[in-house]
């Protein structure tokens, strides 16, 4: 299969697992492994096509965005809104800057990624089981004090296979939001979250960059956005309907699966 398909398929990959409690980050380290993918360097591409999801859920919610833009300079419940959503993501932002080599060095491999979606379905499973009492319907009612906690618990995501999505989505239902609610909250703090890893990862790759990867990151970077177009409201039925609990079953058989093979090809 030719680089550019192997691309648009790490894109499918990413942008079906990126607003889900699954990891999409620790999805695209095990197929690039699997698939021997060699893209551009210091992980770029998986990054990168990260936009392409953000920007379909940009189009999904597009009226929401635009409606909390224009009423930020009258609005008080837009404005709180934004700070909410800034709030949460500085935690992941000041770690995510300080700590890049590191994660990009020794954390992204699938063993790590494997055994981090274990422990997170696991976790998933166990808040399923308990009776939340729900504070908070809907996402921009959130207060700014649990804000900055789910921020914290986004740091969690720094490790491959946590899942971004998961982890601000139980912070979430722990702080009392109802289900689509957190799931809501968790897309809208993927804009900003993810747009600065896209920024960050860019400028650090800037002089391994060339023009010649526009083409493959441009692959992935569409199939992602059709990707994310497709899953993102069919998710929220979903959630709202039977709750977290089949992705937690996915991650803890993906997670044995994925062990069970570097175990075998030691």
């Amino acid at each position: 299969m030719s680089t550019y398909g192997v691309a648009a398929i790490l894109g499918v990959i990413e942008g079906l697992t990126e607003f889900l409690p699954v990891s999409s980050t620790g999805h695209l380290i095990i197929f690039v492994d699997m698939l021997g993918f060699e893209g551009p360097p210091g992980k770029t591409f998986e990054v990168m096509i990260q936009l392409g999801a953000i920007l379909a859920l940009i189009v999904l919610y597009f009226r929401k965005l635009l409606s909390t833009v224009l009423g930020l300079p009258t609005d008080p419940a837009a404005r709180r809104f934004a700070a909410s959503i800034v709030i949460a993501f500085l935690p992941a932002a000041v770690l995510g800057a300080g700590l890049h080599g590191f994660i990009k060095s020794v954390l992204f491999s699938p063993v790590v990624v494997a055994i981090a979606l274990i422990v997170g379905g696991l976790v998933i499973l166990a808040v399923e089981q308990m009776q939340q009492r729900v504070r908070f319907t809907e996402a921009d009612q959130i207060p700014l004090g649990a804000s900055f906690l789910i921020g914290l618990g986004q740091t969690l995501a720094l490790i491959p296979g946590v899942s971004r999505s998961g982890a601000t989505i139980i912070a979430g239902l722990l702080l009392g939001l109802e289900r689509r609610a957190a799931a809501e909250f968790s897309f809208f703090l993927s804009i900003p979250t993810m747009t600065g890893a896209f920024v960050f990862d860019a400028y650090k790759n800037r002089h391994e960059l060339s023009f010649s990867d526009a083409g493959v990151i441009g692959a992935g970077f569409v199939a992602a956005f059709i990707a994310a177009l497709l899953v993102v409201k069919p998710f929220l039925s979903i959630v709202s309907r039977i709750g977290f609990s089949p992705f937690a079953y996915y991650r803890v058989a993906l997670g044995v699966f994925v062990l069970t093979l570097a175990f075998l090809n030691r």
